[in-house]
């Protein structure tokens, strides 16, 4: 017997039935929506005064950024999507600096539990900050249940580091070390097609070798030889340690553990790192005798308050006042519009054209944080620089933790260029990348075949190998784009291609030296940036006007939803001390084996040739 097939009325309520679950689904969303946004309004309306006397409580969250990367809040309570904890320096630097000159703050109270990654260049800002804030005669007292690396930089900042007893101040130096995949590749049949100039240029090195070669060995180890010196040295002067106490501490663990039986907070504390091993209520009562507060208590505010507070009492912007613009460009710099979080070549562009016909703004300062990207998208925003300045407005750039390859392409034209002895530069190289499989599926029994007009029909299909003309071209089209790329750097920096030619070829360099190389003007960081662009405009009296792409309502919507989620997590929960799980260590692990790979397929450039820095 058949068997029977549904009625008509079956299947009109089968469609009425999913009509309705999709009702029930937008419902449930918007419900929520309105819900966190009501909530938000109440918590908003709540905001924690400034005390008369007491602390200001610094706990940066997950990692320091120049600028957030935008997440969509509806994907997260939907499909529960976990979005990267992050916080802004400048919002530590503003808080820091305000704090300074607000008597009512008497002490900072700085826990780094909480922070989970940051780059040298943004460790130092923020150090930079909490040196001028000590050097006012106010003290800084540093918690922590443990410290890594990262966050053992800021505490040694403070006049008193305090370590919970089953704690450790966890220290290993520098390294650079990257997952290869060319066997892996040639076991699967896959032939990737490489195209770059420089013999620095390592970015593609994963796809073409089993191992680091000699020369992006011999510039790594100085690369970081000089960033562990900058560390080493700044952690020993504020510490009053002696010249290679740190490296002592780092070689000689297992020995000093040894003598300390095992004990590694006292390990800590016996070697100078700490001053002091307390548990939570210990540290509670410490703080209670050494800050000002109410019955036995000592008052604080956290920086999210403080910070809403300050900008509160800050005059708003004055639209008749003269202004220096501040824009950021962090990420990874892809064509078209992007969001924050991704520079887009259309994106900065248009903010750069936006700018130039408002009479008020008088100077710009173009904050990078980028290892580059697309070359098509880095010319499509150096251009839109170019017409800034020939309206007669100086850009200053401010160079982050990494201004290379793309990133440097369009910083190399500025007015002025800055950058921290930490920051990561140069890497003024080219290389184009097209991966074919048709060896892959001729090992399954797949070919293609067929007839084309000319030698390049068809050229773009994975399917199919790449003949030696096209290889040909793409290889001219590389070397054209690193011809320009001299050029361009020798006109910004006023000197040759043959001498930009000797420190390029894909090489990076820290701050430090880049300054001797001639690629940046000075040392310094935003403030001094801005300082600069104000200078070159002679102003004296300004406003600073920092800028974010203009988003349409939704956008706009979807961003104050996302802020309004922390703060009310943030306010129901508070943050919570947490170690890394195991799995969180796997995760860890899984997404570097596959940062090269996920780096390379998240760039778009239109003819697959990069400005593009990995290492950075």
């Amino acid at each position: 017997m058949s068997e029977k097939k549904p009625g008509i009325i079956s299947r009109l309520f089968g469609f009425l039935g999913k009509i309705l679950t999709a009702i029930r689904h937008l419902f449930t969303i918007t419900v929520v929506i309105l819900l966190i946004s009501g909530l938000s309004q109440i918590a908003s309306n709540g905001v924690q005064p400034i005390p008369e006397e007491g602390a200001l409580y610094l706990a940066p969250s997950g990692v320091l950024v120049d600028q957030k990367t935008l997440v969509d809040p509806i994907e997260q309570l939907v499909y529960q999507n976990t979005a990267p904890e992050e916080t802004l320096v400048r919002d530590i630097v503003d808080a820091v600096n305000y704090a300074q000159e607000d008597d009512r703050i008497t002490h900072i109270i700085l826990d780094t539990d909480y922070m989970s990654g940051a780059s040298l260049s943004k460790l130092q800002e923020v150090g930079s900050a909490l040196k001028r804030f000590k050097d006012s005669g106010k003290p800084i007292i540093a918690v922590a249940d443990n410290y890594d690396q990262n966050q053992y930089f800021l505490a040694a900042h403070a006049d008193t580091i305090m370590l919970n007893p089953l704690g450790s101040t966890f220290i290993t130096g520098l390294s650079s070390y990257r997952s290869y995949f060319k066997e892996a590749l040639d076991k699967l049949n896959i032939t990737v097609n490489i195209f770059r100039v420089g013999q620095y240029k390592s970015a593609v090195e994963p796809l073409m070798r089993n191992s680091m070669s000699n020369q992006v060995k011999e510039e790594a180890k100085l690369l970081l030889d000089d960033l562990w010196q900058f560390y080493t040295t700044e952690v020993e002067t504020l510490r009053k340690l002696d010249n290679g106490a740190i490296n002592y501490y780092v070689d000689n663990s297992p020995n000093l553990l040894k003598a300390s039986s095992g004990d590694a907070s006292l390990m800590a504390k016996d070697f100078g790192l700490v001053d002091s091993l307390v548990s939570r209520s210990e540290i509670r009562d410490y703080l209670n005798t050494e800050i000002p507060g109410e019955d036995g208590e000592y008052t604080s505010i956290d920086m999210g308050n403080y910070l809403a507070n300050k900008r509160i009492e800050d005059t708003t912007l004055n639209n008749t006042m003269d202004r220096v613009a501040v824009i950021t460009a962090s990420g990874a710099i892809m064509d078209g519009q992007q969001p924050e979080g991704s520079i887009g070549g259309d994106t900065l562009a248009n903010i750069f054209n936006e700018l130039k016909n408002e009479d008020t703004i008088k100077a710009v300062v173009l904050r990078i944080d980028s290892g580059g990207g697309s070359a098509f998208a880095s010319e499509i925003i150096r251009d839109a620089i170019r017409r800034v300045q020939d309206a007669g407005l100086p850009v200053v750039v401010s160079m982050s933790s990494v201004a290379a390859s793309g990133g440097y392409w369009i910083a190399a034209e500025a007015d002025s260029i800055l950058a921290l002895p930490t920051t990561i530069t140069g890497s003024i190289g080219v290389f184009g990348i097209i991966p074919t499989i048709d060896q892959s599926l001729a090992k399954l029994g797949v070919y293609s075949d067929g007839v084309g007009t000319s030698t390049f029909a068809g050229m773009m299909n994975i399917d199919r190998p790449l003949n030696e003309q096209v290889k040909q071209v793409i290889q001219l089209s590389v070397d054209d784009i690193y011809a320009r790329f001299l050029t361009l750097v020798a006109k910004g920096r006023h000197s040759t291609t043959e001498e930009i030619h000797k420190i390029a070829q894909g090489r990076v360099w820290t701050g430090n030296q880049a300054l001797e190389n001639g690629l940046i003007d000075q040392l310094g960081d935003l403030d001094d940036a801005i300082s600069v662009a104000a200078e070159l405009a002679d102003l004296d009296d300004y406003q600073i006007d920092f800028r974010r792409k203009q988003m349409d309502p939704f956008e706009a919507f979807i961003s104050q939803l996302n802020a309004n989620i922390k703060l009310i997590l943030a306010r129901l929960g508070g943050q919570s001390h947490q170690s890394p799980s195991s799995t969180d260590f796997i995760r860890a692990y899984a997404e570097k084996f596959t940062e090269p790979l996920l780096q390379l397929q998240q760039l778009n450039d239109p003819k697959g040739i990069y400005l593009y820095c990995e290492k950075c």
